[in-house]
């Protein structure tokens, strides 16, 4: 069945919006029972079905209703590439002209879907392509799950999806509600049924929202660190001088304690000559002393007009035998998906970008050149 990217007729109410708890309490407004959102879950995401007059166990007015009244409206996939070790990225067109990408990186025995939250972003981290074309919006919740079901349309028998990661395009604590909402429909059963285990959420350090997350929704967490000074991450996250590093870590032990694997995954991309020398790695070793942590060590993705270089196999080897030495677990990152810019920091989508940041940070650029 095919979904259509935007409803028949204006102002028609999307029901990919809805978590299960959303659409229960839809359709007790409607003067219908609760466990019909259950039965319209099974029908979209597992039949595939977005025709209501063919979901025969609704009644003829109900489904008369929400043929009139609502739809099933994904995202279209407009460029699709593949790279030459097997990922896959797709731009995808939003309604109101953008586009977002989204990667998935097949695996032996697993297959990682990595999501975007918004349309560009708005934290203006300096190594990210990303963050370089500015911010238009975030994306609603059927943007966001509809990117799940897109790609896992698109795949079909050959690949399933059994991981997802939101690290694509955006700061998803920042677009809390619609975020939470589409990782709720993730991890239902009547849905995708993915493990809170194998659902992980990245943020750049979005303090209050750490908390809130606590609170709401019981999946993985990593956290985008890549300085172990309030100076140096002023300068490459530049949330971190509104949450600095004291704060960040109180919210990260907070978490922990709810955390499914009991602790949390820290981002750390390798920038030669940066925050990777041994003194780096001493830092980090103390900073995250009272935290359970892991450690994920990203080598840095160049892309154009960035001034940074990814540091030495060596070094990053080095780094890495330092931290598992302290007894911190540390991996390195294969990079994947390179020769489509498809890797860590590379996605950049199609982004009308309402802050103006792409003039300003040319602007700057003149600035520095003269």
């Amino acid at each position: 069945m095919n979904f259509v990217q935007e409803p028949a007729k204006p102002g028609k109410i999307n029901l990919l919006d809805f978590d299960r708890k959303g659409l229960a309490a839809f359709f007790v407004g409607l003067g219908e029972k609760p466990f019909r959102a259950t039965q319209l879950l099974k029908w979209i995401y597992q039949e595939g079905v977005a025709d209501f007059e063919l979901m025969s166990n609704l009644s003829k007015p109900l489904r008369s209703y929400l043929t009139g009244h609502c739809c099933i409206a994904a995202p279209d996939i407009v460029v699709e590439q593949l790279a030459g070790d097997g990922v896959q990225k797709w731009a995808l067109q939003t309604h109101c002209g953008n586009r977002v990408e989204t990667v998935f990186i097949p695996e032996e025995g697993r297959g990682t879907l990595c999501v975007s939250s918004q349309i560009g972003c708005a934290l203006a981290c300096t190594f990210c392509s990303t963050a370089q074309q500015g911010f238009n919006r975030n994306l609603s919740t059927s943007e966001i799950i509809g990117q799940v079901f897109v790609a896992q349309k698109r795949l079909g028998k050959d690949a399933k999806i059994t991981n997802v990661v939101m690290m694509g395009m955006g700061e998803p604590l920042l677009n809390f509600d619609n975020v939470v909402a589409a990782m709720n429909l993730m991890m239902d059963d009547f849905v995708y049924g993915l493990s809170k285990r194998r659902v992980t959420i990245s943020t750049s350090g979005v303090v209050p929202a750490m908390y809130r997350l606590t609170e709401a929704c019981d999946v993985s967490l990593a956290v985008s660190l890549h300085a172990v000074t309030d100076e140096l991450r002023d300068e490459l996250v530049p949330i971190n001088k509104k949450y600095p590093l004291k704060e960040l870590m109180a919210a990260c032990r907070d978490n922990a304690k709810i955390a499914p694997r009991r602790t949390i995954t820290f981002e750390y991309v390798m920038l030669d000559g940066v925050n990777d020398s041994l003194a780096d790695a001493h830092g980090l070793i103390k900073l995250l002393e009272t935290v359970p942590a892991k450690i994920n060590l990203i080598p840095f993705n160049p892309f154009p007009s960035s001034s940074y270089r990814c540091s030495s196999n060596n070094r990053i080897n080095l780094f890495k035998t330092l931290l598992n030495d302290a007894g911190i677990v540390t991996t390195v990152r294969k990079t994947r998906g390179e020769d489509i810019d498809a890797a860590c920091g590379q996605l950049v989508g199609q982004v009308k970008d309402k802050s103006r940041r792409h003039l300003k940070l040319k602007l700057l650029g003149a600035e520095r050149a003269a």
